[in-house]
């Protein structure tokens, strides 16, 4: 259980996922960052007793894509593991880039030379070092999770401490009057209703979404879990329940401290929006900045290797049951681990990487942003198949209807609205970075783009492998077990 939610929050990565999300969450929604932080995690929560209670019933490595093809048949199971394998795939090589700008901080701040920090606007050497950081974190993922838990203990554990210790220090900057904002927490920060449109609340929750993301990696490995059927959920609930938590406090530290102006250290700047704590560490920690250079380094380090883990055992999971070709399915027999699916996951995050950061220079926002997309697509029809596949059996009791019916349709049409008004107003060139490629928002590329491709690979899977898309594989069914 405590390996679960250590690997759960490593994967999630609070220290990388803030820095790059607090700025654009506020740009979108300003002082009601708290309030969508709290309303990102309900439809998290619910979504979570969904994927518990799946768990319960079919504990198997292919999650989304195993549970969406027994509840809904291939094409939207396939569909729905093609969504979990594209958010976690692109989010390596954000992972890779987020490390590669802290890593270089924090060597200008140990020798004290400024221009150390610019290197990462060396495009050759900034992709050089991406690349190596790709490669050790698939060569951990490689060896497995005993490998894999043993890191993540250090790593989660300081950067959890940093975490702590900066939200203390800004709120003590706050009470001293020396913070650049100096707010006082108002009630109205945590009023969903306050925000100015649905397009910007639809944003600002589809960010927050992303913040979230990562505690369904405990669920990919169920099959490897003592107490596989109730294990992986409860630790998934728990994953979801500590970083909320931690995710208020230091939303409210920065919130308070920095204000939300255009100017300065304010969090509607967009000069310092890509890299928060970049901007936030020195005024905050003072000589003791350095510290959260290293955390977030370790956080996007900690969550690139621990990451690894989700899409190989997705991948695996579809070369077993036919819907790729079966080499995905082998495992190591010295690690016991879905080798050939890890060392094919890093090959397709560093390229993407590659041609990322060629196309755009804010290529960490832009990704953040279709990622976004792609998580509610995937989270919700996952939360939608546990209500059809277990419509045989809401009514046994009160927790059989919250738990397979009521919190995971909720859950699930929450995350789907979002996913939708996100894809419709990220067509705009102007959203996001402003990047775009023909007049079309490179967000939109980004998140809608790659899930257009999918249906491309399936129709092409559905050529060469016609056998999963007959359902002899995995068989629609229902669940005949009452609560």
């Amino acid at each position: 259980m405590l390996g679960a939610v250590v690997i759960g929050i490593s994967t999630i990565a609070p220290a990388y996922t803030l820095t790059g999300a607090l700025g654009p969450t506020a740009s979108a929604v300003g002082e009601h960052l708290p309030a969508i932080f709290v309303v990102g995690f309900v439809p998290m929560l619910l979504v979570a007793i969904g994927y518990r209670a799946l768990n319960s019933a079919m504990p198997d490595a292919g999650t989304t894509f195993t549970w969406g093809s027994r509840a809904f048949g291939p094409w939207i199971g396939w569909m729905g593991g093609w969504g979990l394998l594209a958010a976690t795939i692109l989010v390596l090589s954000n992972l890779a880039g987020v490390a590669v700008d802290f890593l270089y901080l924090m060597l200008a701040q140990l020798t004290g030379d400024d221009s150390l920090a610019d290197l990462t606007r060396n495009v050759p050497l900034n992709v050089a070092t991406c690349l190596v950081f790709m490669a050790l974190a698939c060569w951990i993922a490689y060896r497995g999770l005993e490998a894999t838990k043993v890191v993540q203990y250090v790593l989660v554990a300081f950067q959890v401490l940093v975490l702590v210790w900066f939200a203390v220090a800004a709120f003590a900057h706050v009470s001293a009057g020396t913070a650049p904002g100096g707010l006082s927490i108002d009630p109205e920060w945590f009023n969903p209703f306050g925000v100015d449109s649905f397009s910007s609340f639809a944003a600002g929750v589809a960010l927050s979404v992303f913040i979230y993301w990562g505690w369904d990696v405990v669920l990919t490995m169920n099959e490897e879990t003592q107490g596989e059927r109730t294990t992986p959920g409860r630790a998934a609930v728990a994953t979801v329940l500590a970083i909320v938590v931690l995710y208020l406090a230091l939303a409210l530290a920065v919130l308070s401290y920095s204000g939300t102006g255009t100017e300065g250290l304010g969090l509607g700047n967009e000069d310092i929006q890509e890299n928060i704590f970049v901007a936030l560490a020195g005024p905050v920690m003072g000589p003791f900045a350095i510290l959260m250079s290293l955390s977030v380094l370790s956080s996007s380090a900690a969550s690139l290797q621990s990451t690894f883990l989700s899409p190989a055992r997705t991948m695996l999971a579809m070369g077993h049951y036919g819907a790729l070709p079966a080499k995905y399915a082998k495992v190591s027999p010295r690690f016991q681990s879905p080798g050939y699916a890890t060392v094919v996951a890093g090959v397709i995050a560093s390229v993407f990487y590659v041609v990322m950061r060629v196309l755009s220079e804010d290529v960490l926002s832009d990704t953040i942003a279709g990622l976004s997309m792609m998580v509610c697509f995937y989270y919700g029809i996952t939360a939608l198949a546990c209500v059809w596949y277990f419509r045989g059996s809401w009514y046994g009791s009160a927790s059989a209807f919250l738990s397979r019916c009521l919190a995971p349709l909720v859950g699930g049409i929450l995350l789907l609205v979002f996913f939708v008004q996100t894809a419709v107003d990220s067509m705009d060139p102007d959203y996001g970075s402003g990047s775009q490629v023909g007049g079309i928002g490179l967000v939109f590329l980004l998140g809608v783009g790659v899930l257009a491709l999918g249906v491309v690979v399936m129709v092409v899977q559905f050529l060469r492998r016609p056998g999963f898309f007959r359902g002899e594989s995995i068989p629609r069914g229902r669940s005949t077990t009452d609560a």
